[in-house]
């Protein structure tokens, strides 16, 4: 009985493994509720995260999820410029999670962050609507997204930037 116990434990077990490693399966695309989601551009113009796809349909995107005050943003932004010179035919979208719009301008300014950005200005940060739509538990958080407009990176993060190069390469 003791054994018959310890196996039903086990397979119990190994069925919960494997069934939570297939729910961490990558999105192929972003959900409604983060298509909608506002993000406010360098103008102070409220976007869609959706118009920002479509004004880089056809090309490979790296997407960058940060903020100025997030200190392993910072130390991984010289790894995202040597992305950027190897890789000068993606398109790069840096969404902040900045507290403040004055925070985020000096921040792109203070690390010079080339390429297209956005804030998102949502008083709960990232426990926000956008953040919660698109599964943000971390920052940096990098998504990249093929020339088909698939997602192929969903929840990459600063100790990634090998699975980064090798899809952006793709």
């Amino acid at each position: 009985i003791n054994i018959m116990k310890k196996i039903i434990a086990l397979t119990t077990f190994i069925i919960s493994v494997l069934s939570c490693s297939n729910s961490n399966a990558q999105p192929k695309v972003f959900s409604a509720e983060a298509l909608s989601g506002k993000l406010t551009n360098a103008e102070g113009v409220e976007v869609t995260l959706e118009s920002i796809l479509k004004a880089h349909e056809g090309k490979t995107v790296l997407i960058e999820v940060w903020a100025s005050w997030c200190g392993d943003c910072v130390k991984a932004m010289p790894k995202v410029k040597e992305i950027q010179v190897e890789n000068p035919e993606v398109d790069y979208v840096y969404i902040s999670m900045d507290k403040s719009n004055e925070k985020w301008k000096a921040g792109i300014e203070k690390h010079a962050v080339t390429g297209d950005n956005y804030w998102v200005n949502d008083s709960k940060g990232m426990k926000g609507s956008f953040g919660k739509s698109i599964d943000l538990d971390w920052i940096p958080r990098y998504i990249v997204i093929n020339k088909k407009g698939e997602i192929v990176l969903y929840r990459a993060i600063e100790t990634d930037f090998d699975k980064i190069k090798t899809e952006l390469k793709k």
